[in-house]
């Protein structure tokens, strides 16, 4: 496999987590404690969390901040926002509205409670028409 952030220990804790098991069925599994595997996927899930952080660093180099939901937006709202931002830089967005939603909603979940923004939320656009979020 790939050299990875993930330890082979790691990535097997993660994939059982995936497919539903406890982390109990996998120490038992795995022959070792439900404490062992709780610390295994925690470090997995930071290393995880490291690794989209400076992916999201990496995307937006070569895009141009454009601009920030703030906290308490409806996410249905926040298409107009980007699209009335993004007018004035003549680059088209390659994501109609329902497109946008779902890649706001999916790229960043953490940021949402239900519809609500949980947390303000900044806008990349690169010079393709795509989006980046942060």
């Amino acid at each position: 496999m790939k050299d990875t952030l993930l330890t082979d220990r790691q990535k097997e804790v993660i994939r059982l987590r995936k497919q539903g098991m406890t982390q109990q069925q996998i120490a038992d599994r795995l022959g070792t404690s439900k404490a062992n595997i709780c610390t295994i996927e925690k470090s997995a899930n930071e290393n995880i969390r490291r690794a989209k952080e400076t992916l999201e660093f990496l995307y937006t180099l070569d895009a141009t901040e454009l601009c920030t939901i703030p906290a308490g937006t409806d996410l249905m709202d926040a298409p107009k926002m980007i699209y009335a931002a993004a007018a004035p830089t003549k680059v088209k967005i390659i994501y109609d509205t329902l497109g946008l939603i779902n890649r706001l909603s999916s790229y960043i979940p953490e940021k949402f409670k239900g519809r609500q923004v949980k947390e303000d939320i900044c806008v990349y656009l690169n010079k393709e028409g795509d989006l980046y979020f942060s």
